[in-house]
């Protein structure tokens, strides 16, 4: 009966920490899709916005306004477009042992 009832303990902590894996997972995705919801919804009320409206006659329909005149401007050079570059940092997760995460998993709050 003892033996029954560790290997059910056991089981059952298995199953949770799954659970608990499978639930962290699933929060980062919904986080990451409603940053990308976020986005997309800014993109929209750009497109909406008079500005987006101006500059697309501008460039597709070839429209201007009175008075000003084309001027076409040669291509950046390296040194022009790497000037300003944006580096991105990723963070990154810690690799924890298996003994770590199931001290993590049984003590949550230390």
């Amino acid at each position: 009966m003892c033996l029954t009832w560790t290997y059910q303990s056991i089981e059952a902590m298995s199953r949770n920490w799954e659970l608990s894996d499978r639930l962290n997972t699933d929060k980062k995705t919904l986080e990451l899709l409603e940053v990308e919801v976020e986005t997309a919804e800014l993109e929209n009320e750009y497109y909406v916005s008079s500005e987006y409206q101006e500059l697309a006659a501008r460039k597709f329909a070839n429209k201007q306004l009175p008075g000003e005149n084309m001027v076409a401007l040669p291509e950046n050079s390296e040194v022009a477009k790497n000037k300003h570059k944006v580096v991105t940092v990723a963070k990154e997760e810690k690799e924890y042992s298996n003994a770590e995460k199931w001290w993590m998993y049984l003590f949550p709050n230390r």
